[in-house]
């Protein structure tokens, strides 16, 4: 039987076309022709680079001294801009932009060979929880096409796990990253604030915003987050620090074995399965030797309103340069100032404008104080608790989602779609490292999530961590998953 290279991991693609046993082209085409199965049911996708994409791989092929990701075959989330390929933000305001340049990120993945198959869905501006916000179509769980694959990098997370990418790039705001990792059963890292160049990438909070990694295991993951780490001079938020080779002690012992969990006040209201799963990734550290402090973290449960204040207000400002006038969608009027609101209100989504008025009441004189001030402050708090936690453990363990992937249309409150961020918004709010890692399965077959945080730029360790749970989970990334797809097509 022929192999099926679209089912192959990120770094074992890459050593087959590095020793010349398959061609870069014949993976691509694979990818192509799963892209073709099986997108018309999970819609990863809103921009395909196919035709470049296959031009690309030839002259790769052609190349003696091939790069270090040449055989990566990778999606990127349509937020993170490409030069003279289409990038929305999942918005009808940007529907046809075409970006003159490129991303600090996908200058250096293509300087290093990899292929960029295609910008994925999202919803719009970065801003929700399940890609269903997206103006243009909702994304599926590829696990179960009835479900969300969470948001707002759903399109991505749903692009690895279909096998219609290798890997994937995304942007976590508040857990845009590991929340659809966690949902559609794969491994995603949103990095320290500042280890990823944030250059190209469209705003939505710019104290929170960090561009991350999909990959279907942690090898593939530290791989990618390697290339696309480091100081960038674009970037004023740029941390000016050496990278660790992630890849090369990714197997080296852990010499830090404390580990923080949540008391059991902070799990109340999280599902039956996600909890149980919980207490068994801790009970597995500790058959590991682990030593496990249990914290109260009196401020986490200040995380999300505290988020959801910060958040919107730097979305009113990062926004409002969306007007009609220097690029993007502009509605037809004779009048500026009602072209401005015209184009804002249809080029806008439901969600997006939630944000925007939110952020600019929470921003307006007489209310600043009230609301933005008190948010910072609390801010400020977590901060503290997070830099006291780690002068006493090395990491701290959490779910990384309240429950697995809910039904389509099943949160149609917006509030019950903000909670989905409670595991995930402090580490934003703080600028630390946090991974979400695949750790079990619920009796229907769905995936859960488990979120490692650590200090500012202990990714390495983070990793290392990360590598060893994998060998105990042995997870079976989306085997059933794209049987399903299978069987919606057939």
């Amino acid at each position: 039987m022929k192999q099926k290279l679209f089912e192959l991991g990120l770094t074992e693609a890459v050593n087959l076309v590095k020793s010349g046993q398959v061609r870069l082209v014949e993976i691509v085409e694979d990818y192509l022709n799963q892209i073709d199965r099986v997108d018309k049911k999970v819609k990863a996708y809103l921009t395909c680079n196919f035709d470049a994409a296959l031009a690309r791989a030839r002259q790769i092929d052609s190349k003696p001294e091939k790069g270090k990701l040449a055989g990566a075959v990778l999606a990127v989330k349509d937020n993170i801009v490409t030069r003279g390929l289409r990038t929305t933000c999942g918005s009808k305001i940007l529907e046809n932009f075409i970006p003159p340049y490129n991303a600090t990120v996908i200058e250096r993945l293509e300087a290093e060979d990899a292929i960029i198959i295609g910008k994925t869905n999202l919803d719009e501006f970065a801003m929700g929880g399940s890609t269903e916000n997206s103006a243009f179509f909702a994304t599926r769980n590829p696990w179960d096409l009835d479900r969300v694959p969470g948001g707002s990098s759903g399109g991505s997370a749903a692009a690895v796990a279909a096998r219609e990418a290798a890997g994937a790039l995304g942007s976590d705001t508040g857990g845009s990253v590991r929340q659809p990792a966690a949902l559609c059963g794969l491994v995603g890292l949103k990095p320290t604030y500042g280890l990823v160049s944030r250059y190209g990438l469209i705003a939505f909070a710019s104290s929170l915003d960090q561009i991350g990694t999909f990959a279907r295991n942690v090898r593939d993951c530290a791989l990618l987050t390697s290339i696309i780490a480091g100081f960038d001079r674009r970037d004023s938020t740029s941390a000016d620090r050496p990278v660790p080779d992630f890849i090369a002690n990714l197997e080296l012992p852990l010499a830090k074995k404390r580990v923080g969990v949540l008391a059991e006040a902070l799990l109340t209201g999280v599902n039956s399965e996600v909890a149980a799963n919980y207490k068994a990734v801790v009970r597995n550290l500790q058959e590991l030797g682990f030593a496990i402090e249990r914290f109260p973290f009196p401020s986490w449960q200040y995380a999300l309103p505290c988020y959801y204040i910060i958040a919107p207000s730097e979305a009113s400002s990062n926004l409002a340069r969306f007007d009609g006038v220097r690029y993007g969608f502009r509605a037809d009027s004779r009048e500026l100032s009602e072209m401005y609101v015209k184009t804002r209100t249809l080029g806008f989504g439901s969600e997006v404008k939630r944000r925007i008025l939110t952020g600019t009441f929470a921003l307006s004189s007489g209310y600043y104080d009230a609301y933005y001030a008190r948010a910072a402050r609390a801010r400020q708090t977590i901060i503290r608790e997070f830099q006291t936690a780690f002068k006493q453990v090395d990491f701290i363990l959490t779910p990384t989602t309240p429950e697995p992937a809910f039904k389509r249309g099943e949160k149609q409150d917006p509030l019950s779609m903000y909670l989905e961020d409670y595991f995930t918004v402090t580490a934003n709010l703080a600028g630390i490292p946090g991974l979400s890692l695949p750790s079990g399965m619920t009796l229907n077959g769905l995936p859960i999530g488990t979120q490692l945080l650590g200090p500012d730029f202990s990714e390495l360790e983070l990793f290392k961590l990360a590598f060893l749970l994998e060998k105990i989970f042995n997870f079976k990334n989306n085997i059933d998953g794209i049987t399903t797809v299978r069987e919606e097509e057939e």
